[in-house]
């Protein structure tokens, strides 16, 4: 029997797991910036953004990390941040937050801040 609804096929997520037991590992030894997503599965503007986090991850594979959270099962990283509502959204540069969002963000703020720190990060690291 033919179909008219194609099945979306899911591709593999290029954000990464990050937990309190590899946050120093992956994030704070990252030379890249990084954007955390803390969000929980039983959060509904989580669940809108997630997909958002998803396309940036791709969008921005091997110039930044992309990171998600889970606020329920990394709570290290949820106090180390000061994080009382969900989605938050942390951007690192180095070992310093540059900047955090609660709630939905657009996608294009968020590339935006991204780009920023990318060319502050290569400007940085130009021979004086």
């Amino acid at each position: 029997m033919f179909s008219i609804f194609k099945k979306k096929k899911n591709k593999p997520s290029k954000t990464v797991e990050i937990t309190d037991q590899n946050f120093n590992e992956l994030v704070m030894a990252s030379k890249v910036p990084v954007l955390l997503d803390i969000w929980a599965p039983w959060c509904g503007p989580c669940k809108t953004i997630g997909p958002i986090i998803d396309e940036i991850a791709e969008d921005f594979e091997g110039r930044a990390l992309i990171g998600k959270v889970s606020a329920d099962s990394n709570p290290q990283i949820s106090a180390m941040f000061k994080v009382k509502s969900i989605p938050t959204l942390l951007f690192l540069q180095g070992d310093e937050l540059v900047e955090r969002f609660s709630g939905l963000v657009p996608k294009p703020n968020l590339a935006e801040i991204l780009e920023e720190l990318i060319t502050e990060r290569k400007r940085g690291e130009e021979p004086k």
